[in-house]
């Protein structure tokens, strides 16, 4: 098939691989950038275990505790500076306030929701109007606890970022500093247990072949046993990076978050980053000043 140029430029985003080991990598799976992103990496090539997703849009995140419920919310906004405005990050808590209190099951309940005989999707309308730019409630989770659990949360960079927990046998001052954790390192499961048996086979297929690979091309090739060892080392370093657990705790690196936490259990995390996963909006100056000219 015909690989186009911006698929080839969105597999190069999300490797950091070259232009022509992109083309190549999408060409052998047919433009499946799942496909080529695994064949970058069996090939050495791409060596991040993760993507990096895009940011565009701008806006705030924020959480509120109440009780034994607590919510973590995104709100967008078109541009950094509406983000900073006192106005905007009012609405924002509001919208926080307003979720935990009601625990809408999705984001089209939660739209619908009385606010003073309007329903939220107007009120945020007429912020919109009243600030002049597009703002959006893009997504939310609900948390409750039983009254011997406790929440954490954490913000970062005036509400970029926001990590919220929910854990037992622990201080509220410990579950603060595991979501601190989750906002910084990003992990994407709690422990090993909770990682799907297919991400678990595929990481381990990607790992064989990527160590077949250099084996076939080394000057002096291990054996299938090492080889073997090789494997599972790699897959045992990759899931303490993506586990919470076995992460090494930001605050004292010599220990792992798992004996941070000693008795204690996390059972609940969700992390939120503005605008992350959308595509960024591209601006072209030079092309703009040239339409306002012509017009």
């Amino acid at each position: 098939m015909a690989i186009s140029a911006k698929l080839v430029k969105e597999l190069r985003e999300k490797t950091g691989a070259g232009m022509m080991d992109c083309k190549k990598a999408l060409e052998a799976c047919d433009g499946d950038l799942e496909a080529s992103f695994d064949w970058l990496r069996e090939k050495g090539i791409a060596k991040a275990a993760k993507k990096a997703d895009r940011i565009a849009a701008e806006g705030l995140t924020a959480f509120v505790m109440d009780g034994n419920a607590a919510a973590i919310v995104e709100v967008n906004s078109e541009t950094d500076f509406v983000a900073k405005n006192a106005e905007f990050q009012e609405l924002v808590a509001n919208v926080a306030a307003i979720i935990v209190k009601n625990q809408p099951a999705d984001l089209e309940v939660a739209l619908k929701l009385d606010v003073d005989g309007k329903d939220l999707e107007t009120v945020i309308a007429e912020k919109s109007g009243k600030i002049g730019e597009k703002l959006s409630l893009r997504r939310f989770v609900v948390m409750n606890k039983a009254d011997d659990e406790v929440f954490g949360a954490y913000s970062h960079m005036g509400g970029k970022m926001s990590a919220l927990v929910k854990a037992s046998g622990i201080d509220e001052t410990k579950a603060k500093d595991v979501a601190m954790q989750v906002a910084a390192i990003n992990p994407q499961y709690i422990d090993r247990s909770a990682i799907p048996a297919e991400v678990l086979d595929r990481e381990l297929t990607v790992l064989k072949a990527q160590a077949m690979e250099e084996n076939a091309n080394a000057a002096k090739p291990k054996p299938e046993n090492i080889i073997e060892k090789m494997v599972q080392g790699r897959l045992n370093k990759n899931l303490q990076e993506i586990c919470l657990v076995d992460q090494a705790f930001i605050k004292d690196s010599d220990l792992t978050v798992a004996k941070y936490l000693g008795n204690g259990k996390v059972l609940e995390m969700v992390r939120f980053e503005v605008g992350e996963g959308m595509e960024k909006r591209e601006e072209n100056f030079a092309e703009e000043v040239a339409a306002q000219m012509k017009g």
